[in-house]
């Protein structure tokens, strides 16, 4: 009997690969793609070029902004960094989610990206963290290796997570030590932490990173459950709040607001590509958005 991590990639190969095979990868050119490291030539710089790909040198010589192009290498090195803290563990049955919690939706988009990008011939590692334990799984292709980063995900699953806030300056600072040579970096988590904007600028110096927010709608909209005890996943620090007191709601939505409006706000400065997928959405459609916008921004 197939086992849960080979059922999930099999379903997941169907649905998604054979409806994206030949737009994520056309010859050796990949939507999502990191930055050749072969510099090709110099042209004037447009609104749409990165920054960050700017020659100064010869900017200040002309007095007009110039960029570099590179060749792009035919074959992509891509990191997939996972947060598997306490708060990745909301959702699902009996917590408000739709049956899939943080951590399923996470589990879906990392597979189901692993075996896009090795379909195309390219080498995808993995980076597993939680506070306790991380698991570096080397890059590599192939569906065997695609299949092992499914297993890998489920045992980091089944493992009670450590309480405590999320280190994600932690797993940053560790997938920039980690992924040394210049390539694509997926980072899927929940983003709730401290300290995680300067780590992600700096993973951006390097590399093409897109940041794949996970939330469950609950947490940006509490509905009216009555008396409810509210259990934060990471301190457990437990309270007993009553769910339909208007200015209850009306406290929670200002700070869920604010929190919404820093994180977006953070992300945007880091220049990393950032995507918003909730655990009420299809996870594979969300990846299918995700595909098609990477194609817009590049035309």
């Amino acid at each position: 009997m197939a086992s849960a991590p080979d059922r999930l990639l099999r379903r997941l190969e169907w649905q998604v690969v054979r409806r994206l095979d030949g737009q994520l990868q056309g010859s050796y050119r990949t939507v999502f793609r990191g930055t050749g490291i072969d510099f090709a030539d110099l042209r004037e710089y447009t609104p749409e070029d990165d920054v960050r790909h700017i020659d100064w040198n010869v900017t200040a010589r002309l007095d007009e902004p110039y960029v570099r192009q590179y060749t792009e290498d035919r074959e992509l090195t891509a990191w997939l960094v996972l947060d598997l803290s306490a708060s990745m563990r909301f959702g699902g049955t009996g917590e408000g989610g739709a049956g899939r919690g943080k951590d399923t939706t996470l589990t879906e988009l990392a597979v189901s990206l692993a075996r896009l990008l090795t379909h195309g011939g390219n080498r995808v590692g993995a980076i597993l963290y939680d506070n306790r334990q991380q698991r570096i799984l080397p890059p590599r292709t192939g569906r065997l290796h695609v299949l092992r980063i499914a297993h890998e995900i489920e045992r980091a699953v089944a493992r009670t997570a450590e309480a405590g806030a999320t280190d994600l300056a932690g797993m940053l600072h560790l997938a920039a030590a980690t992924a040394r040579r210049r390539g694509l970096v997926f980072v899927v988590s929940d983003f709730i932490g401290e300290g995680w904007e300067e780590p992600l600028t700096r993973l951006t110096f390097r590399n093409e990173v897109v940041a794949i927010r996970v939330v469950d709608p609950i947490e940006l909209d509490l509905p009216d459950l009555g008396l409810v005890v509210v259990e934060d996943a990471e301190t457990g620090e437990q309270m007993l709040v009553d769910t339909g007191d208007p200015q209850f709601q009306q406290r929670l939505r200002a700070e869920v607001d604010a929190r919404e409006a820093a994180v977006d706000a953070a992300l945007r400065r880091s220049h990393a590509t950032a995507h918003l997928v909730g655990t009420d959405e299809d996870p594979l459609e969300a990846l299918v958005a995700m595909v098609r916008a990477a194609k817009r921004r590049r035309r």
